[in-house]
């Protein structure tokens, strides 16, 4: 009789246990350890937002180097450009003055004719046929003087001028009444000018 009992009541508790509600908590399945319910991570499905911040920080870290990357690629692309600008410039100024003063060598080399077609004009003569001769000198002399005006080869003023040692050069100094010191009082040779500089200074006589 007493074991009869002892088995309805083990079978009561059996079946009291298996309609127990389930209280216990469900651990969460993150690396935090939360139980479910307290855990303030954002789940996603079984997930959560842990994954995800480790993914934008590498993502964040991976667009800082790009950057720095990126601002590298700058700086020498400027310096190269600033480089090559410079090298331009600098190509083109050699270029303008070499075009500007082309006619220097030339020039020099013809000026000591221009010197000898002026001693030629300056011959005084009866003969007609020396006049002929003198006049094609004239001629040949009109068009070189037009020639190298035209390539910027000018005379410099000197007779009668101050004496300036940037375009004169005085070879004789003569004391003479009436005319102040430092005046050019005669041009034993011709100067020229190409463009702004000096092809050839002025040979002069300079009053003291």
């Amino acid at each position: 009789m007493d074991e009869k009992k002892t088995e309805e009541k083990q079978t009561c508790e059996a079946a009291a246990e298996e309609t127990k509600p389930n209280v216990e908590a469900e651990a969460c399945e993150c690396e935090c350890h939360e139980e479910a319910e307290t855990c303030e991570c954002e789940h996603e499905g079984k997930g959560h937002g842990h994954g995800r911040k480790k993914e934008v920080e590498r993502l964040k870290a991976e667009n800082e180097d790009l950057r720095k990357e990126l601002d590298v690629a700058k700086n020498a692309y400027y310096k190269a450009y600033a480089d090559t600008e410079n090298a331009k410039r600098r190509l083109q100024q050699e270029f303008d003055t070499a075009n500007k003063y082309k006619m220097q060598s030339f020039g020099k080399e013809i000026l000591p004719v221009i010197d000898n077609l002026e001693r030629a004009l300056i011959v005084k003569s009866d003969s007609e046929d020396i006049k002929t001769y003198v006049k094609g000198f004239e001629m040949i002399y009109n068009q070189l003087i037009e020639l190298l005006k035209k390539e910027g080869i000018t005379e410099i003023e000197a007779s009668d001028q101050p004496f300036d040692p940037n375009f004169h050069q005085a070879l004789m100094q003569e004391s003479r009444e009436g005319v102040e010191s430092g005046m050019v009082l005669e041009v034993l040779q011709k100067g020229y000018m190409i463009k702004d500089r000096i092809l050839r200074p002025a040979l002069v006589k300079v009053s003291e």
